[in-house]
Protein backbone atom coordinates (compact mmCIF):
# COMPACT_ATOMS: atom_id res chain seq x y z
CA UNK A 1 0.00 0.00 0.00
CA UNK A 2 1.14 3.25 -0.23
CA UNK A 3 -0.76 6.54 1.17
CA UNK A 4 0.48 10.36 -0.45
CA UNK A 5 -0.82 11.59 3.22
CA UNK A 6 1.11 9.42 5.63
CA UNK A 7 4.88 8.99 3.91
CA UNK A 8 6.04 5.65 5.02
CA UNK A 9 3.17 4.12 4.97
CA UNK A 10 4.00 0.82 2.56
CA UNK A 11 6.22 -0.24 5.32
CA UNK A 12 3.07 -1.34 6.88
CA UNK A 13 2.05 -3.83 4.21
CA UNK A 14 -1.14 -5.35 4.52
CA UNK A 15 -1.22 -4.77 7.68
CA UNK A 16 -4.84 -3.63 9.02
CA UNK A 17 -5.44 -3.04 5.30
CA UNK A 18 -8.96 -3.53 3.73
CA UNK A 19 -7.53 -6.34 2.06
CA UNK A 20 -6.42 -7.81 5.05
CA UNK A 21 -9.45 -7.16 6.85
CA UNK A 22 -11.83 -8.27 4.27
CA UNK A 23 -9.80 -11.63 4.45
CA UNK A 24 -10.25 -11.59 7.90
CA UNK A 25 -13.72 -11.35 7.68
CA UNK A 26 -13.90 -14.52 5.38
CA UNK A 27 -11.47 -16.43 7.27
CA UNK A 28 -13.85 -16.23 9.94
CA UNK A 29 -16.85 -17.09 8.06
CA UNK A 30 -15.33 -20.10 6.89
CA UNK A 31 -14.31 -21.52 10.05
CA UNK A 32 -17.65 -20.72 11.82
CA UNK A 33 -18.84 -23.35 8.76
CA UNK A 34 -16.45 -25.64 9.41
CA UNK A 35 -17.38 -25.64 13.28
CA UNK A 36 -20.74 -26.32 12.46
CA UNK A 37 -20.12 -28.96 10.24
CA UNK A 38 -17.33 -30.74 12.27
CA UNK A 39 -19.65 -30.52 15.70
CA UNK A 40 -22.58 -32.28 13.49
CA UNK A 41 -24.77 -28.72 13.78
CA UNK A 42 -24.74 -28.57 9.99
CA UNK A 43 -24.97 -31.64 7.86
CA UNK A 44 -21.41 -32.47 5.65
CA UNK A 45 -23.22 -31.70 2.74
CA UNK A 46 -22.74 -28.56 3.95
CA UNK A 47 -18.80 -28.12 4.27
CA UNK A 48 -17.26 -26.14 1.92
CA UNK A 49 -13.55 -23.76 1.70
CA UNK A 50 -15.11 -20.40 1.51
CA UNK A 51 -12.55 -18.53 1.29
CA UNK A 52 -11.52 -18.40 -2.69
CA UNK A 53 -15.36 -16.84 -3.31
CA UNK A 54 -14.47 -13.68 -2.36
CA UNK A 55 -11.05 -11.35 -3.56
CA UNK A 56 -10.03 -7.42 -3.11
CA UNK A 57 -11.85 -6.73 -6.18
CA UNK A 58 -14.97 -7.13 -4.19
CA UNK A 59 -13.70 -4.53 -1.29
CA UNK A 60 -15.38 -1.34 -3.12
CA UNK A 61 -18.94 -3.22 -3.44
CA UNK A 62 -19.14 -5.02 0.31
CA UNK A 63 -17.78 -1.68 1.33
CA UNK A 64 -20.10 0.52 -0.43
CA UNK A 65 -23.46 -1.89 0.78
CA UNK A 66 -22.16 -1.61 4.25
CA UNK A 67 -23.66 2.28 4.61
CA UNK A 68 -27.32 0.38 4.21
CA UNK A 69 -26.32 -2.15 7.44
CA UNK A 70 -23.93 -0.01 8.94
CA UNK A 71 -20.74 -2.64 8.97
CA UNK A 72 -19.78 -5.17 6.36
CA UNK A 73 -20.82 -8.37 7.45
CA UNK A 74 -24.35 -8.41 6.54
CA UNK A 75 -23.53 -7.81 2.58
CA UNK A 76 -20.23 -10.11 2.84
CA UNK A 77 -22.61 -13.01 4.03
CA UNK A 78 -24.67 -12.04 1.27
CA UNK A 79 -22.24 -12.38 -1.12
CA UNK A 80 -21.14 -15.69 -0.37
CA UNK A 81 -24.27 -17.20 0.13
CA UNK A 82 -24.69 -16.04 -3.65
CA UNK A 83 -21.96 -17.81 -4.84
CA UNK A 84 -22.43 -21.48 -2.81
CA UNK A 85 -24.96 -23.51 -3.22
CA UNK A 86 -27.89 -24.16 -1.19
CA UNK A 87 -26.68 -26.69 1.64
CA UNK A 88 -23.70 -24.23 2.43
CA UNK A 89 -25.62 -20.98 1.92
CA UNK A 90 -28.07 -22.46 4.48
CA UNK A 91 -25.85 -23.06 7.20
CA UNK A 92 -23.29 -20.08 6.83
CA UNK A 93 -22.90 -17.21 9.25
CA UNK A 94 -25.65 -19.63 11.19
CA UNK A 95 -25.17 -19.06 15.40
CA UNK A 96 -23.27 -15.64 14.64
CA UNK A 97 -24.02 -12.21 14.48
CA UNK A 98 -22.27 -9.25 12.38
CA UNK A 99 -20.61 -8.27 15.74
CA UNK A 100 -18.99 -11.74 16.12
CA UNK A 101 -17.26 -11.18 12.62
CA UNK A 102 -16.08 -8.12 12.52
CA UNK A 103 -14.80 -8.69 16.30
CA UNK A 104 -12.92 -11.27 15.22
CA UNK A 105 -11.66 -10.27 12.41
CA UNK A 106 -10.61 -7.06 13.62
CA UNK A 107 -8.85 -9.80 16.79
CA UNK A 108 -6.74 -11.55 13.62
CA UNK A 109 -5.41 -8.62 12.21
CA UNK A 110 -4.34 -7.37 15.34
CA UNK A 111 -2.87 -10.29 16.60
CA UNK A 112 -0.42 -10.07 13.00
CA UNK A 113 0.26 -6.59 13.87
CA UNK A 114 1.56 -7.69 17.41
CA UNK A 115 3.68 -10.17 16.29
CA UNK A 116 5.48 -7.66 13.65
CA UNK A 117 5.54 -4.62 16.68
CA UNK A 118 7.70 -7.54 18.70
CA UNK A 119 10.06 -8.59 16.33
CA UNK A 120 10.66 -4.68 15.72
CA UNK A 121 11.15 -3.74 19.31
CA UNK A 122 13.51 -6.82 20.04
CA UNK A 123 15.52 -5.54 16.94
CA UNK A 124 15.45 -2.03 18.67
CA UNK A 125 16.50 -3.30 21.93
CA UNK A 126 19.72 -5.57 20.40
CA UNK A 127 20.40 -2.17 18.54
CA UNK A 128 20.28 -0.17 21.69
CA UNK A 129 22.22 -2.48 23.72
CA UNK A 130 25.28 -2.16 21.23
CA UNK A 131 25.30 1.28 21.15
CA UNK A 132 25.28 1.43 24.71
CA UNK A 133 28.27 -0.70 25.36
CA UNK A 134 29.57 0.79 22.14
CA UNK A 135 29.93 4.72 23.62
CA UNK A 136 29.35 3.86 27.13
CA UNK A 137 32.41 6.05 28.48
CA UNK A 138 32.00 9.04 25.76
CA UNK A 139 31.29 12.12 27.64
CA UNK A 140 28.24 13.97 26.40
CA UNK A 141 26.70 17.20 27.83
CA UNK A 142 23.09 16.55 29.23
CA UNK A 143 20.22 19.01 28.82
CA UNK A 144 17.30 19.93 31.12
CA UNK A 145 14.92 22.04 30.03
CA UNK A 146 17.00 23.19 27.07
CA UNK A 147 20.20 24.19 28.64
CA UNK A 148 23.05 23.30 29.45
CA UNK A 149 22.96 20.33 32.74
CA UNK A 150 25.52 18.01 33.76
CA UNK A 151 28.34 16.29 32.57
CA UNK A 152 27.08 12.98 31.34
CA UNK A 153 28.16 10.15 28.67
CA UNK A 154 26.56 8.85 25.45
CA UNK A 155 26.03 5.59 27.22
CA UNK A 156 23.57 6.51 29.93
CA UNK A 157 21.96 8.61 27.50
CA UNK A 158 21.70 5.36 25.13
CA UNK A 159 20.74 3.33 27.97
CA UNK A 160 17.63 5.66 28.95
CA UNK A 161 16.11 4.99 25.35
CA UNK A 162 16.63 1.16 26.27
CA UNK A 163 14.68 1.30 28.86
CA UNK A 164 12.02 3.06 26.85
CA UNK A 165 12.00 0.57 24.49
CA UNK A 166 12.17 -1.89 27.43
CA UNK A 167 9.12 -0.66 29.11
CA UNK A 168 6.75 -0.62 25.51
CA UNK A 169 7.72 -3.89 25.09
CA UNK A 170 6.44 -4.90 28.56
CA UNK A 171 3.31 -3.16 27.95
CA UNK A 172 2.88 -5.06 24.96
CA UNK A 173 3.43 -8.23 26.33
CA UNK A 174 0.86 -7.31 28.45
CA UNK A 175 -2.07 -6.95 26.30
CA UNK A 176 -4.20 -10.00 26.31
CA UNK A 177 -3.95 -12.59 23.67
CA UNK A 178 -6.36 -11.24 20.71
CA UNK A 179 -9.57 -14.18 21.46
CA UNK A 180 -12.30 -15.13 19.73
CA UNK A 181 -15.93 -13.16 19.86
CA UNK A 182 -19.27 -15.80 19.31
CA UNK A 183 -22.00 -14.42 21.76
CA UNK A 184 -24.44 -14.36 19.22
CA UNK A 185 -26.89 -11.59 18.46
CA UNK A 186 -27.22 -10.29 22.25
CA UNK A 187 -24.10 -12.08 23.28
CA UNK A 188 -25.74 -14.54 25.04
CA UNK A 189 -25.28 -17.36 22.07
CA UNK A 190 -28.96 -18.19 22.17
CA UNK A 191 -28.75 -19.32 18.71
CA UNK A 192 -26.00 -21.65 18.96
CA UNK A 193 -27.84 -23.28 21.76
CA UNK A 194 -30.73 -23.56 20.54
CA UNK A 195 -28.98 -25.33 17.38
CA UNK A 196 -26.97 -28.07 19.30
CA UNK A 197 -29.63 -28.02 22.44
CA UNK A 198 -27.27 -27.58 24.76
CA UNK A 199 -25.59 -23.88 26.38
CA UNK A 200 -22.50 -26.38 26.93
CA UNK A 201 -22.29 -27.24 23.25
CA UNK A 202 -22.83 -23.93 22.38
CA UNK A 203 -19.71 -22.63 24.51
CA UNK A 204 -17.79 -25.76 22.70
CA UNK A 205 -18.45 -24.11 19.60
CA UNK A 206 -16.52 -21.12 20.23
CA UNK A 207 -13.53 -22.79 21.80
CA UNK A 208 -13.28 -24.81 18.35
CA UNK A 209 -13.47 -21.59 16.43
CA UNK A 210 -10.77 -19.97 19.15
CA UNK A 211 -8.69 -23.01 18.05
CA UNK A 212 -9.56 -23.52 14.22
CA UNK A 213 -8.29 -19.23 14.11
CA UNK A 214 -5.56 -19.38 16.52
CA UNK A 215 -6.93 -17.32 18.46
CA UNK A 216 -7.24 -17.49 22.57
CA UNK A 217 -10.71 -18.31 23.64
CA UNK A 218 -12.90 -16.01 25.50
CA UNK A 219 -16.71 -15.57 26.64
CA UNK A 220 -18.30 -13.04 24.80
CA UNK A 221 -17.53 -9.67 25.12
CA UNK A 222 -19.25 -7.59 22.78
CA UNK A 223 -19.43 -4.55 25.17
CA UNK A 224 -16.52 -4.69 26.99
CA UNK A 225 -14.08 -3.24 25.13
CA UNK A 226 -10.91 -3.76 27.38
CA UNK A 227 -9.07 -5.62 24.90
CA UNK A 228 -9.17 -2.82 22.41
CA UNK A 229 -8.41 -0.38 24.64
CA UNK A 230 -5.26 -1.72 26.54
CA UNK A 231 -3.92 -3.22 22.90
CA UNK A 232 -4.27 0.47 21.80
CA UNK A 233 -2.76 1.26 24.94
CA UNK A 234 0.64 -0.64 24.40
CA UNK A 235 0.33 0.80 20.41
CA UNK A 236 0.50 4.24 22.19
CA UNK A 237 3.16 3.88 24.83
CA UNK A 238 5.26 2.73 21.75
CA UNK A 239 4.90 5.48 19.72
CA UNK A 240 5.89 7.63 23.09
CA UNK A 241 9.27 6.00 23.70
CA UNK A 242 10.20 6.21 19.89
CA UNK A 243 8.90 9.78 20.16
CA UNK A 244 10.77 10.37 23.37
CA UNK A 245 13.99 9.21 21.48
CA UNK A 246 13.47 10.98 18.10
CA UNK A 247 13.38 13.74 19.98
CA UNK A 248 16.59 13.63 21.86
CA UNK A 249 17.71 12.95 17.99
CA UNK A 250 16.28 15.95 17.01
CA UNK A 251 18.43 17.84 19.72
CA UNK A 252 21.39 15.66 19.01
CA UNK A 253 21.51 16.55 14.80
CA UNK A 254 20.83 20.48 16.14
CA UNK A 255 24.25 20.12 18.43
CA UNK A 256 26.22 18.39 15.53
CA UNK A 257 26.44 15.35 17.72
CA UNK A 258 24.21 12.66 15.93
CA UNK A 259 23.31 11.97 12.54
CA UNK A 260 21.16 9.63 10.89
CA UNK A 261 22.73 7.21 8.43
CA UNK A 262 21.11 8.87 5.54
CA UNK A 263 18.63 12.12 5.67
CA UNK A 264 16.51 13.38 3.24
CA UNK A 265 16.87 16.27 0.68
CA UNK A 266 15.27 19.08 0.34
CA UNK A 267 13.44 19.92 -3.22
CA UNK A 268 15.27 23.60 -3.05
CA UNK A 269 18.39 23.42 -0.91
CA UNK A 270 21.03 20.81 -1.95
CA UNK A 271 23.20 20.99 1.09
CA UNK A 272 20.25 19.60 3.49
CA UNK A 273 20.42 16.49 4.90
CA UNK A 274 17.22 16.68 6.74
CA UNK A 275 16.70 13.88 10.03
CA UNK A 276 13.60 12.56 8.14
CA UNK A 277 13.20 9.79 10.08
CA UNK A 278 13.45 11.26 13.35
CA UNK A 279 10.52 14.08 11.84
CA UNK A 280 8.26 11.12 11.16
CA UNK A 281 8.69 9.37 14.42
CA UNK A 282 7.83 12.78 15.91
CA UNK A 283 4.79 12.84 14.00
CA UNK A 284 3.72 9.20 15.20
CA UNK A 285 4.22 10.39 18.87
CA UNK A 286 1.42 13.13 18.34
CA UNK A 287 -0.98 11.58 16.69
CA UNK A 288 -1.24 8.19 18.36
CA UNK A 289 -2.23 9.22 21.62
CA UNK A 290 -5.29 10.87 20.13
CA UNK A 291 -6.34 7.43 18.26
CA UNK A 292 -6.02 5.68 21.36
CA UNK A 293 -8.23 7.99 23.10
CA UNK A 294 -10.71 7.31 19.94
CA UNK A 295 -11.00 3.68 21.47
CA UNK A 296 -11.09 4.60 24.95
CA UNK A 297 -14.31 7.09 24.13
CA UNK A 298 -15.62 4.76 22.25
CA UNK A 299 -15.57 2.17 24.92
CA UNK A 300 -16.87 4.19 27.57
CA UNK A 301 -19.81 4.73 24.74
CA UNK A 302 -20.57 1.56 25.41
CA UNK A 303 -24.61 0.45 25.54
CA UNK A 304 -26.76 -2.71 25.73
CA UNK A 305 -25.57 -5.59 23.96
CA UNK A 306 -24.53 -3.71 21.26
CA UNK A 307 -23.40 -0.45 21.04
CA UNK A 308 -24.59 2.27 18.87
CA UNK A 309 -21.95 4.44 17.65
CA UNK A 310 -19.21 3.25 19.78
CA UNK A 311 -19.01 0.33 18.39
CA UNK A 312 -18.45 1.46 14.52
CA UNK A 313 -16.15 4.53 15.61
CA UNK A 314 -13.62 1.65 17.01
CA UNK A 315 -13.24 0.36 13.74
CA UNK A 316 -11.01 2.73 11.77
CA UNK A 317 -9.03 4.40 14.29
CA UNK A 318 -7.92 1.23 15.14
CA UNK A 319 -7.02 0.40 12.07
CA UNK A 320 -5.16 3.92 12.27
CA UNK A 321 -3.17 3.70 15.14
CA UNK A 322 -2.38 -0.40 14.32
CA UNK A 323 -0.70 1.07 11.08
CA UNK A 324 0.45 4.12 12.35
CA UNK A 325 2.51 2.30 15.03
CA UNK A 326 3.48 -0.37 12.44
CA UNK A 327 5.35 2.14 10.00
CA UNK A 328 6.89 4.20 13.36
CA UNK A 329 8.26 0.59 14.47
CA UNK A 330 10.29 0.21 11.04
CA UNK A 331 11.16 3.73 11.13
CA UNK A 332 12.59 3.34 15.00
CA UNK A 333 14.53 0.28 13.99
CA UNK A 334 15.99 1.66 10.64
CA UNK A 335 17.02 5.01 12.89
CA UNK A 336 18.08 2.94 15.47
CA UNK A 337 20.25 0.58 13.87
CA UNK A 338 21.95 3.62 11.72
CA UNK A 339 22.70 6.15 14.38
CA UNK A 340 25.84 7.95 13.88
CA UNK A 341 27.49 9.58 17.02
CA UNK A 342 30.15 12.08 16.94
CA UNK A 343 31.92 11.78 19.56
CA UNK A 344 34.32 14.49 19.47
CA UNK A 345 31.07 16.96 18.51
CA UNK A 346 30.18 15.95 21.69
CA UNK A 347 33.58 16.42 24.14
CA UNK A 348 34.20 20.24 22.21
CA UNK A 349 30.14 20.83 23.25
CA UNK A 350 30.63 19.55 26.84
CA UNK A 351 34.08 21.41 27.41
CA UNK A 352 32.37 24.42 25.89
CA UNK A 353 29.42 24.67 28.26
CA UNK A 354 29.76 26.75 31.08
CA UNK A 355 29.11 26.52 34.86
CA UNK A 356 27.95 22.93 34.33
CA UNK A 357 30.24 22.14 37.52
CA UNK A 358 28.90 24.61 39.65
CA UNK A 359 26.25 21.89 41.36
CA UNK A 360 29.25 19.51 42.02
CA UNK A 361 31.82 22.69 43.69
CA UNK A 362 28.53 23.03 45.51
CA UNK A 363 28.13 19.59 46.86
CA UNK A 364 31.38 19.33 47.23
CA UNK A 365 31.67 22.20 49.61
CA UNK A 366 28.71 21.09 51.83
CA UNK A 367 30.58 17.42 52.09
CA UNK A 368 33.79 19.36 53.13
CA UNK A 369 35.57 18.21 50.38
CA UNK A 370 37.57 18.55 47.26
CA UNK A 371 35.04 18.40 44.19
CA UNK A 372 35.61 14.30 42.77
CA UNK A 373 37.63 14.20 39.56
CA UNK A 374 34.44 13.04 37.69
CA UNK A 375 30.49 13.99 37.99
CA UNK A 376 28.94 10.68 36.80
CA UNK A 377 27.18 9.92 39.73
CA UNK A 378 25.66 6.29 39.53
CA UNK A 379 26.19 6.35 35.78
CA UNK A 380 28.05 3.37 35.37
CA UNK A 381 25.35 1.38 37.92
CA UNK A 382 22.29 2.55 35.78
CA UNK A 383 24.31 1.59 32.83
CA UNK A 384 24.63 -1.95 33.80
CA UNK A 385 21.13 -2.13 35.15
CA UNK A 386 19.55 -1.47 31.47
CA UNK A 387 22.08 -4.06 29.76
CA UNK A 388 21.04 -6.42 32.75
CA UNK A 389 17.55 -5.64 32.13
CA UNK A 390 18.36 -6.20 27.70
CA UNK A 391 19.65 -8.93 28.28
CA UNK A 392 16.98 -10.47 30.32
CA UNK A 393 14.08 -9.11 27.53
CA UNK A 394 16.06 -11.04 24.66
CA UNK A 395 16.66 -14.30 26.45
CA UNK A 396 12.86 -14.54 27.07
CA UNK A 397 11.70 -14.21 23.67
Amino acid sequence: MADLFWPGDHRAGAVMSDEAFLAALVEVENAWLAVLVEQAVAPASAAADVTALVDHTDATTIAAGAEKDGNPVTGLVALLRSRTDGGTARWLHRGLTSQDVLDTALMLCLRDALGTLGTQLSAQVRALAGMVAAHRYEPLLTRTLTQPALPGSAGLKFAVWLGAVLDAADTLDCVPAPSVQAGGAAGTLAAATELTGSADAALAMSAALAVKLSLAEALPWHTSRARLTRAGDALVTCCDAWGHIANDVAAGVRAGELTESSGGGSSTMPHKSNPVLTVLLRRAALTAPALGATLHSASAASVDERSDGGWHAEWAALRTLVRTTVVAASQATDLLTGLRFDAARARSNLHAAEGIDAEQRAMAQLADRQPAATYSGAADQLVDAALRRATAYLKEI
